[in-house]
């Protein structure tokens, strides 16, 4: 998924804290980030299907793709456009839109309308204000704090990058280092992913 768990669950829980009581009214605010993060979760796990079906349809291509002289990452790019466009799906990751944050701005725009559509729907929330109101708030948490996570995770690339070494994205060590540095950077702003 191209956002951690664990940093789904944080944006839900500031969702939460952030829009009420003054936009939306829960009765109990664990069940209302839950809920939040369960639909922020279904709408990631959209594109990383995608991802999936693309690698078993590149499988059946492996013999073209050699041939024709393709490469995989090619293929794979070309693939997933045509799904993308013929099934409508807003692509999730910022950065291959030109965005800088890990969701695109079209992607909050669509979890902002499905969580107000799933929090009209439900019998646990009562809006308080219009529901575009309350929608173009949620885009703005949730943009803040995509924008705050983006500071941390460059923060944690450039102190493995400033190692006396050079440490390749990807390796085991390259991913302990950055997971150290990112709970490093997380502190220092006063977030606790797990609060």
């Amino acid at each position: 998924m191209l956002l951690a768990r664990e940093l789904v669950s944080y944006i839900s829980r500031q969702i939460i804290k952030k829009l009420t009581p003054q936009w939306i009214e829960s009765t109990d605010a664990q069940v209302a980030s839950e809920f939040i993060a369960g639909v922020v979760e279904d709408e990631l796990a959209v594109e990383d299907r995608l991802n999936d079906e693309v690698r078993d349809l590149l499988s059946q291509y492996s013999e073209y793709m050699r041939r024709e002289g393709v490469s995989y990452q090619e293929m794979f790019r070309r693939i997933k456009n045509t799904l993308i466009t013929q099934r409508k799906v807003i692509r999730a990751s910022g950065r291959d839109s030109g965005d800088p944050m890990k969701l695109s701005r079209d992607k909050i725009n669509d979890i902002s309308h499905k969580i107000v559509t799933a929090l009209r729907k439900s019998r646990e929330f009562r809006l308080k204000r219009d529901p575009n109101d309350v929608r173009l708030e949620l885009v703005r948490v949730m943009t803040e704090l995509l924008q705050a996570e983006e500071k941390v995770d460059r923060a944690a690339r450039t102190k493995i990058r400033s190692q006396k070494r050079e440490i390749s994205e990807g390796t085991e060590e390259w991913d302990l280092l950055h997971k150290r540095y990112y709970a490093e950077e997380l502190k220092k702003l006063g977030i606790d992913l797990t609060r």
